[in-house]
């Protein structure tokens, strides 16, 4: 195995390997650990060390919540409170300026790291020419319990941390550090529109890519912390009682949590809040408070059926209209209307698409909880930002029997060029699907690159406005639509919104 030279970074030393023309670098630690009096506060940026640090191997990975996709996938191993790492890989260590693309990892805050192969930057950063860097950070209760005025956001604080790491430094990187995109799925998503928003983010980054990013609850609760102190015994919300509890016993608890209620996928999870997270995305966007950032956002076709494919939901699936209605009316929408939100997505796909009950449900269910709120902001951001583009990804597998279709996370392996990784039991590979993560890698590349996705591998993509909602759709036909499921799209008129 072949070492890098010396990079020399504010922090200290390192050293990775080359391998396949690219030099790479796993575990620089870019926070000290997070672990007895530093647990639940602020990340405090790594002290400097002496001699070369070895960053050849990956770190672990944050504590991991339980959820029924280790059973598809497998379990992240080894976890551990010690995991503020970061892991780069560049074509070379210089000074050519490359544009910069910042993975943040998805896994409802949970569970997933930077380090699951199938977010591997290799083919991308020698594709693009460009430097590919992934995260990890803080989950769970260890990562956003919400206790104010103690700790609040603490998984995003080591985001943001990361973020100056790599502004900072990626320069002896290749990198250009005027010129970053930060880009991630479902939570990820949720975390780089976040990160819009985090005052302590301004000037970190450039450009924005979110997939399938879920809707940002604005609510603010401390429910979830309650629940998780009261199963532990800790009186009151002290955290240094809490910070004797060995970790491992603070999941155990947390799974629990979600065991008793599996509709609250997000019961930890960032919070709009005054002193880390001031004000909510959209409502930024509509002020035009982030009209200097580029964005490119969009959805699978099919996001619900990952999760409907989930012994947890089964129950909520079985009872079919009367779930949704229920689960819509802890959103505030009345059961008449939705009723008449269901009503209109049979009519609207008639001789379309299917409308068995199930598929009905699926589709209700990815657009309240993915595509109307990507919409709302599409809507807001195009105003202000030429550079305002959608996509929606449909290329359904046919593994499984189908079942799952275009789900959740489907579009991932294609975006980093992948495709036989984590995701390969639920992916069938074919010369197709490659010719389609060869598109997908090049639009993405392209943005990263200069805000905007066009290149000669696909038909002009146009930026999004209000006239026409012009969507890529990345399927086996990549092509340009406008107004896509528009009537459904209609439906959703003064609802989610903030």
């Amino acid at each position: 195995m072949n070492k890098t030279k010396i990079t020399e970074t504010k922090s200290g030393k390192i050293q990775g390997i080359v391998d396949n023309n690219l030099e790479i670098f796993k575990g620089i630690p870019y926070a000290e650990p997070p672990v007895n009096e530093l647990r639940f506060i602020p990340p405090i940026p790594k002290k400097p060390w002496t001699g070369v640090l070895e960053t050849t191997k990956y770190s672990a990975c944050a504590f991991q919540g339980y959820t029924e996709l280790e059973e598809w996938f497998g379990k992240y191993q080894p976890e551990s409170e010690d995991c503020l790492y970061l892991n780069i890989w560049t074509p070379a260590t210089d000074n050519k300026k490359r544009p910069v693309m910042v993975w943040i990892h998805g896994g409802a805050f949970i569970m997933s790291t930077g380090n699951d192969p199938m977010y591997s930057g290799s083919v991308l950063a020698q594709r693009g020419n460009l430097v590919v860097v992934t995260i990890n950070y803080r989950l769970g209760a260890l990562g956003f319990l919400y206790v104010p005025g103690k700790t609040v956001n603490a998984g995003s604080q080591d985001q943001v941390l990361a973020l100056k790491w790599v502004k900072e430094n990626i320069h002896l990187f290749g990198g250009d550090p005027e010129n970053i995109t930060i880009f991630g799925e479902s939570a990820g998503g949720y975390s780089v529109l976040s990160l819009c928003t985090m005052p302590a983010a301004k000037g970190l980054f450039r450009r924005v890519i979110a997939q399938s990013a879920p809707f940002i609850d604005p609510t603010v609760n401390d429910k979830s912390t309650k629940k998780i102190l009261r199963q532990l015994r800790v009186k009151g919300s002290d955290l240094n009682e809490l910070r004797k509890i060995p970790p491992e016993k603070i999941i155990e608890e947390q799974n629990k949590i979600f065991e008793s209620d599996s509709t609250n996928i997000l019961a930890f999870r960032p919070l709009i809040e005054p002193g880390t997270w001031p004000i909510h995305p959209q409502k930024a966007f509509e002020k035009g408070e982030c009209k200097k950032i580029d964005l490119l956002i969009g959805t699978n076709m099919d996001e619900a059926k990952l999760f409907t494919a989930m012994k947890m939901l089964s129950k909520l699936v079985s009872e079919g209209e009367k779930a949704l209605i229920g689960y819509f009316g802890l959103m505030g929408i009345n059961p008449e209307k939705s009723k008449k939100i269901i009503e209109t997505y049979k009519e609207a796909r008639k001789g379309k698409h299917s409308v068995e009950p199930k598929e009905i449900f699926d589709a209700v269910l990815t657009d309240a909880i993915f595509r109307v709120p990507t919409v709302r902001l599409l809507e807001a951001q195009s105003s202000h930002q030429p550079n305002t583009y959608n996509y929606l990804f449909n290329w359904p597998t046919t593994a499984m029997g189908g079942k799952f279709g275009c789900c959740h996370a489907l579009e991932i392996p294609f975006v980093f060029g992948s495709l036989d990784s984590t995701f390969k039991p639920i992916l069938v590979i074919n010369p197709e699907t490659k010719a389609l993560s060869e598109k997908i890698m090049e639009a993405w590349i392209a943005f990263a690159r200069t805000g905007n996705p066009n290149n000669k591998t696909i038909p002009k993509w146009p930026s999004y406005d209000l006239k026409n909602r012009s969507t890529m759709v990345f399927g086996a036909e990549c092509k340009v639509e406008n107004a896509v499921f528009d009537n459904e799209r209609k439906a959703w008129d003064d609802l989610l919104k903030v």
